[in-house]
């Protein structure tokens, strides 16, 4: 699995307009193959963190090279983002604990 950490500060007042922009591009992701999943928030010091999963490089490599997501990259450098910082990252481990499946297994 491969994930994109993204991070960014908005230039101040275009969090709504940035937003839209933001559901377009949440759109083009899931189309591409190998999609996994994706989350977005602002923390309380108003960063945002977008976390997106692929399944395999080469789908992580066509989200990163779709040219309508390009637009938006340059369109975010141009207009919305104060600052931005990226992670490509592989994971190396990977555990999952869910307590209503360990409360099942007991019973």
């Amino acid at each position: 699995m491969i994930v994109t950490v993204f991070r960014s500060r908005l230039m101040p007042g275009l969090k709504d307009e940035y937003l839209a922009l933001v559901e377009r591009m949440n759109e083009l992701a899931q189309a591409t193959p190998g999609y996994i999943s994706h989350k977005g928030f602002f923390a309380e010091d108003g960063e945002r963190c977008t976390i997106v999963e692929f399944e395999h490089e080469e789908g992580q490599k066509a989200w990163r090279t779709n040219a309508e997501h390009m637009a938006g990259q340059r369109l975010g450098r141009t207009k919305f983002y104060e600052t931005y910082d990226i992670q490509v990252c592989d994971i190396r481990y990977e555990a999952h604990y869910d307590r209503k499946k360990d409360d099942k297994a007991r019973a």
